[in-house]
């Protein structure tokens, strides 16, 4: 596969360059083409309403789609989470690489850690999600702090602490990875105090379902292990009906004996942004080696939650 370059759709933020920079190397070794980035303004990256006020879900991926539809670009590279769930009928799921660190992370003042925040202590997030569950941990181990609502790149929200706005912000371990700047990190947050949303530390990598050619060179890229567990959390996602902005939590993770894997774990979590009700189960099975069996996890845990009154807990429902 060799020729003119292939055309890379991103966001133009530093991190949408990041990792998409990333992936055009990777896309460049397996066709031996150049690849260049073209980058592209969404919606969510220019408007300055919180993201539950905007309806969060596809925001920051539609212009890029639409880019791809009308054959502006050849491909394009989201970060999973802000993918919505529902297919789309022209565009196909290429490639979902090897997973980031999926954690949630801490840049505090004074390099503090999450349970050395003094009384009354602030911390920005842009996500219900991590609301929720900060709010909750904070009632459980009888913690004073305030979580705070904000928006903004890496360097903005990092900036809310270095300028004495806030006491500590909450960032994606992955995207500070990719921008080199997880020497900033104070505290890394156990999935066992806040699990990350749905595909956080993936990638999408989507092109048309007429490029049969591409397809096939991008899913040199896949890696089966992210896409079945990301497959899973996003079934999840979709069985409850959320959007990406709702409070909703999911991660699926190998369990290991030594070399050899042995099961997947799928974990949920919804609650109230004040953190005063959460749904939280689990489930643990044998790994998927399909699609289907991996929407099946996600939905058959969803319903378990929704059981369990889940659906009255996440507020903004997706249309």
């Amino acid at each position: 596969m060799t020729g003119k370059a292939l055309r890379l759709g991103t966001r133009r933020s530093k991190l949408a360059m990041a990792q998409s920079g990333q992936v055009a190397d990777a896309v460049s070794q397996v066709t031996g083409r150049p690849v260049e980035l073209v980058p592209v303004t969404t919606y969510g990256d220019t408007s300055r309403e919180h993201l539950a006020q905007i309806g969060g879900t596809g925001v920051f991926v539609a212009a890029l789609r639409e880019a791809l539809v009308r054959g502006e670009v050849d491909f394009a590279v989201h970060s999973l989470k802000d993918l919505p769930t529902a297919p789309h009928d022209e565009l196909v799921l290429a490639a979902v690489p090897v997973r980031e660190d999926p954690r949630d992370v801490l840049i505090a003042r004074d390099a503090l850690k999450l349970t050395d925040l003094p009384r009354g202590a602030r911390i920005g997030t842009g996500s219900a999600r991590r609301m929720a569950q900060l709010n909750a941990y904070a009632v459980s181990q009888g913690l004073d702090f305030e979580t705070v609502p904000i928006r903004g790149n890496v360097d903005t929200r990092i900036g809310y602490v270095t300028s004495g706005e806030l006491d500590a912000v909450v960032l994606a371990a992955a995207g500070l990875n990719r921008v080199g700047r997880s020497d900033e990190v104070t505290d890394f947050l156990s999935v066992d105090t806040v699990l990350p949303a749905p595909g956080q530390g993936a990638l999408a990598v989507e092109c048309s379902v007429r490029d049969t050619e591409l397809i096939a060179a991008l899913a040199e890229l896949d890696d089966p292990f992210t896409r079945a567990a990301v497959t899973a959390e996003r079934s999840l996602l979709a069985a409850l009906e959320a959007g990406c902005t709702a409070p909703v939590g999911a991660l699926a993770d190998l369990l290991t004996d030594g070399p050899i894997v042995k099961e997947m774990r799928l974990r949920g979590v919804v609650g109230t942004t004040d953190g005063t009700r959460l749904v939280q189960l689990s489930t643990t099975g044998p790994v998927p080696e399909t699609h289907e069996a991996a929407m099946a996890l996600g939905r058959d845990l969803a319903t378990e939650m929704l059981a369990q009154g889940a659906a009255g807990l996440m507020g903004e429902r997706a249309l």
